[in-house]
């Protein structure tokens, strides 16, 4: 059994919380000079999300936003686990759980401050009753 029932919970869950990291002037400054804009396609079920993170936005849907030069590839049921603190991207995308295509090194940079973002992660499944989600 997956995670999320539909797209719309992963725009919910793993979508809100690149929205909640955009209300983070902190974050947004160390992130707009990275020049990544990465796009994640989630599977199971399937969704797409772009964080342009130069200019600060999010994109949901396949084929919306700008081009990215980062793209990365898993199941949503992985993205909810990564959020969670339970997947390290770099031994993931060794196990190939995750797919990755261009300078990921340039992602690896700003990965540390993914960190900061557990918490609130949590928190968010936790306001909406999605406790089911915590033990993935």
């Amino acid at each position: 059994m997956t995670a999320f029932s539909n797209e719309a919970e992963v725009y919910e869950f793993l979508g809100g919380i690149f929205r909640r990291g955009l209300e983070d002037q902190a974050l947004v400054d160390q992130l707009r000079p990275s020049g990544v804009i990465l796009r994640i396609s989630y599977t199971d079920p399937d969704a797409v999300i772009t964080l342009d993170m130069p200019n600060s936005e999010i994109h949901e849907g396949a084929g919306n936003g700008p081009d990215p030069n980062v793209e990365l590839f898993m199941t949503a049921d992985t993205g909810n686990r990564f959020w969670l603190g339970k997947v390290i991207l770099p031994v993931a995308l060794a196990k190939g759980e995750v797919r990755a295509k261009g300078p990921v090194a340039k992602l690896l940079k700003v990965l540390p401050l993914a960190k900061g973002m557990f918490g609130p992660y949590r928190a968010h499944l936790q306001e909406s009753g999605r406790t089911d989600l915590l033990n993935a």
